[in-house]
């Protein structure tokens, strides 16, 4: 492949690698090259990783009589290996058909579909590989019209309009949501654009045309698409023109609900009420409301160019705190909202969990400001038995915190319009929690322990020192670190299992925590393989300000000693690194895709599946393989368990890899010669 080129935010620092797993050009997109930017979380506080380590290490001593081994480990699995995963080689294109290999897995006792797990895929490999038995075919693709009157997909005659009529791009979370037996609606985010595979001849910024920029603007945001079969076991197809059918782009109006709503904070010269935003961008997971909406997590900012304002300008450490310090992406050149030092308050309007009516395409979506902004990975919510309505969510970046928030509202059960209007309100008044986790000694052996839930706000109050509930809103990570929250490793997807009550987050990887920041929540220096953390309020009720935590999975290579898989027996598990989004199917078996394994692992990033409860806890066995360069996403266990979904974003994102050379043609439909990510089923031949 040619020399690599990059649409340049901040420049990059050629001695620094990725060592989180990415291409340089996944950096450049998703997070505005976060990884060579200084780290945005300068407090004192307390590290998960402190809590976590000493328990594995207590653990192996306990077990293995190996004093100081899974330190030895835990310090050791990172830094080097980083250096060695730099870019992925090109990718070599195969045949897009199912295959089966891989150890025997008790699927067929643990889930009613049951499976073979496929091994691992080198990394250079571009194909899409499932199960022995299992087949896969697309749901949607970027640029498929959703209306009739939307053009059909022509890479050579993009525009705005067209793209705001068609499926978004770099498609990330995604739910299935039931209508009738053989019609659901499909919602999903549109996280970011990887321009260079849209358009031919862009290396920079500058090469690209207004109308182009306008049209990358389009690209993000949500879709809403209807979806029908011929009946179970048949394949979904979505349907054009379908009542629901919506695109939410980065123009499409958002009322603020909340404490916030109306603050100064939140005005500008375009709105000077505070109380209306033009889209939402950057979207990442989600959740399903029990009243049939979707939320959504606005993530990462670093499109605003903020390279413009002063070093000592008033609002520069609280810019720094969010990362908005990099050149952006060209946008303010056709929207001069995306320039900080002509609107310092336009950043302010994003970072929120949006919540969408998937049954009516007229209805305005809403920013919650009382869930607080941070780079939110998504939302997922619990009612509790007293009928509060508790949402988890994460903070996805490097020493960032766990939230939860507690409505002031009760849930109503019934079925009418009015208890659905009541219940959409839901998330416009309540309480702000950050965690502190704390380890709980050596006695037992494990890596586990207790937490507290610190208050942010409470009654419509500010409960930090010195900031006022609208300071605390706008500025929560500022608030979370006057409180003294525990420092994660990228709190990603948080979700709750209906199952055993229990709360799962996926904390990616954390290659920036040195040995002397360890703990026992967060177990490893130079972490490039992430955590699964599973935690539970200690009285069942998630309101609670108290809970317990242990960690359920410790990811990386079984042969390695620092890793752990809820106890099984390492040599029967397949290897694992970066989980991203999780899910559970009807068993409460926890699903998890991962977002990084061809830097860390040097394989394609995939689905598993790993049991949680009796013998088989922690036998975790992979389902599903995503093309080269490409990150699973999603992902979805259907309603009636007989197709998996995921979304495959950045297909072919490899360093080096252009429209006209694309290191990825997924989805191999013979059209369109560059990758297309797409929403893929996979079901049963």
């Amino acid at each position: 492949m040619p020399p690599s080129r990059h649409l340049t935010l901040t420049p990059l620092s050629p001695a620094r690698s990725h060592p989180g797993g990415r291409a340089a050009m996944t950096c450049h997109y998703k997070c505005g090259d976060a990884c060579s930017q200084p780290l945005a979380n300068e407090s004192d506080n307390d590290y998960f990783g402190d809590v976590v380590a000493a328990s594995i290490s207590r653990r192996t001593v306990l077990r293995a009589g190996a004093a100081g081994a899974a330190l030895v480990g835990l310090v050791g699995s990172g830094a080097g290996a980083d250096r060695a995963a730099a870019a992925a080689p090109a990718a070599t294109a195969v045949d897009p058909v199912a295959t089966g290999a891989g150890a025997a897995h008790p699927g067929g006792r643990l889930w009613p579909m049951g499976f073979r797990g496929i091994d691992p895929v080198p990394s250079s490999t571009d194909r899409l590989v499932v199960p022995k038995g299992w087949t896969w075919r697309p749901v949607i693709r970027w640029g498929d019209p959703l209306f009739d009157d939307a053009p059909e997909f022509d890479a050579g005659r993009q525009s705005a309009t067209a793209q705001s009529r068609q499926f978004g791009y770099n498609n990330d979370y995604t739910v299935l949501i039931p209508r009738r037996r053989n019609k659901a609606t499909l919602v999903c985010n549109h996280e970011y654009t990887n321009d260079e595979f849209m358009f031919p001849g862009i290396e920079e910024n500058s090469d690209l045309s207004d109308e182009q920029l306008r049209t990358i603007l389009a690209a993000h945001g949500m879709s809403v698409v209807e979806l029908r079969r011929r009946g179970p076991g048949h394949p979904w197809s979505y349907v054009r023109g379908g009542r629901r059918n919506r695109r939410i782009t980065s123009s499409t109006p958002f009322r603020f609900t909340g404490p916030a709503a109306g603050s100064p904070l939140l005005r500008t010269s375009a709105d000077p009420t505070g109380r209306v935003a033009l889209g939402t961008l950057n979207n990442c997971a989600g959740g399903l409301t029990p009243w049939g909406t979707v939320l959504s997590g606005e993530e990462n900012v670093e499109y605003f160019r903020g390279d413009t304002v002063s070093p000592t300008a008033a609002n520069a450490k609280r810019l720094k705190r969010y990362g908005l310090t990099s050149k952006g992406r060209g946008w303010d050149r056709v929207e001069s909202r995306f320039d900080i030092s002509k609107e310092p308050n336009e950043p302010h309007r994003f970072n929120w969990v949006v919540e969408i009516d998937p049954d009516d395409p007229d209805s305005t979506p809403r920013k919650h400001t009382a869930l607080g902004r941070v780079k939110h990975e998504g939302a997922n919510v619990v009612v509790d038995p007293d009928g509060r309505v508790v949402v988890y969510t994460g903070d996805d970046s490097k020493f960032e915190y766990l939230y939860k928030f507690v409505s002031a509202r009760r849930f109503d059960r019934g079925s009418s319009e009015h208890a659905r209007r009541h219940n959409m309100r839901l998330l416009e008044a309540g309480d702000l929690y950050v965690a502190r986790f704390t380890g709980d000694g050596a006695a037992d052996g494990v890596h586990d322990g207790t937490g507290r839930w610190l208050p942010l706000t409470k009654d419509g109050r500010s409960m930090v020192p010195g900031m006022s509930i609208e300071e605390v809103l706008v500025f929560t990570r500022e608030a979370a670190d006057t409180v003294g929250a525990t420092k994660m490793d990228r709190p990603e997807d948080v979700e709750w299992n209906p199952h055993n009550n229990k709360v799962y987050m996926a904390c990616t990887n954390n290659s920036d925590r040195k040995p002397g920041q360890i703990d026992e929540a967060n177990p490893r220096a130079a972490n490039k393989h992430g955590q699964v953390v599973e935690f539970g309020p200690t009285n069942g009720h998630h309101a609670s300000t108290e809970f317990v935590w242990d960690l359920v999975l410790v990811c990386g290579d079984p042969k390695d000693p620092a890793t752990y898989y809820a106890g099984f027996d390492k040599s029967k598990v397949t290897p694992i690194s970066c989980p991203d989004n999780v899910t559970f199917d009807s068993r409460g078996n926890l699903w998890i895709a991962t977002d990084g394994q061809p830097g860390s692992l040097k394989h394609c990033d995939g689905l598993f599946m790993m049991p949680l409860e009796g013998p088989e806890r922690g036998h975790l066995v992979q389902f599903l393989s995503v093309p080269v360069g490409a990150e699973t996403c999603g992902p979805v266990v259907s309603f009636d368990e007989r197709t998996v979904m995921v979304a495959i974003q950045h297909p072919g994102e490899v360093d080096g890899a252009t429209f006209a050379t694309p290191a990825s043609r997924f989805p191999y439909d013979g059209g369109f010669r560059g990758p297309r990510p797409s929403v893929v089923q996979v079901f049963r031949r």
